[in-house]
């Protein structure tokens, strides 16, 4: 009898994107965050999770890139101008990787876009989102909003104005709860990211992430916080 053909192993890459231009925390990416260079925390754990052929960096820095090599990231080449300004998408940034490395002769399957400031990212999450990809086309982690969407406000004229007034009167918890991205990693198939030119297609699975494991960093105030969430986790382990 003839044996099954077994498919081949899909190849996966981990993309950790770290421009050098940042300018409300400078040097963000290679900052140290309690007690070494943030970018480190996504390097570890998606060398540590052991899903992936390849753990690169994207960067136009070479500081960075150095530091990058460092922990043990791949920086096979650099970030062209057009991906490393201020208008360039991450979705630009991904293509960018994958294409340069299809004209090297590399392709890959799957792949994980990794922020360099996500000190809060696992390589047990990294894990789990890779596993989703057999279920799905991409993953992304989620987090509920802390306060209601609904009952937000908006400023005109120095007045407040309620956005929805409709639910002025509504229970918290008869609203509708709502998420929004985590801004720690996306996971995505190859071939659908190139179908649709971005993570964020239809066949989008989450992961809910607990409040207290996320956190954006986009100024001084944001880093303290993050500082602290994460020693907070450190004594609860």
């Amino acid at each position: 009898m003839k044996q099954a053909a077994i498919p081949p192993e899909k190849k996966s890459v981990a993309i950790i994107t770290a421009r050098g231009g940042s300018k409300r925390i400078p040097h963000k990416n290679i900052r140290d965050f309690c007690g070494k260079p943030i970018i480190s925390y996504s390097i570890e754990a998606a060398l540590s999770s052991d899903v992936f052929d390849e753990v690169m960096v994207s960067t136009d820095d070479e500081a960075i890139a150095s530091i990058a090599r460092s922990f043990g990231a791949a920086v096979p080449f650099m970030r062209s101008a057009e991906s490393a300004n201020d208008y360039a998408s991450t979705d630009d940034v991904i293509a960018e990787v994958l294409r340069t490395y299809e004209a090297g002769g590399t392709r890959f399957d799957r792949f994980c876009c990794i922020y360099p400031t996500a000190p809060f990212v696992t390589a047990e999450k990294l894990k789990n989102a890779m596993a989703l990809l057999d279920q799905a086309e991409s993953v992304m982690p989620v987090v509920a909003f802390s306060y209601p969407p609904q009952r937000g406000i908006i400023l005109e004229n120095g007045r407040i104005r309620r956005k929805y007034p409709e639910f002025l009167t509504a229970r918290s918890q008869d609203l509708e709860k709502m998420y929004h991205d985590c801004g720690q990693f996306y996971a995505c198939r190859t071939d659908a990211f190139f179908r649709d030119g971005t993570t964020d297609v239809d066949d989008l699975v989450p992961m809910i992430m607990p409040e207290m494991e996320v956190q954006d960093i986009d100024t001084e105030e944001d880093w303290a916080i993050a500082e602290l969430k994460y020693r907070k986790m450190q004594n609860l382990k």
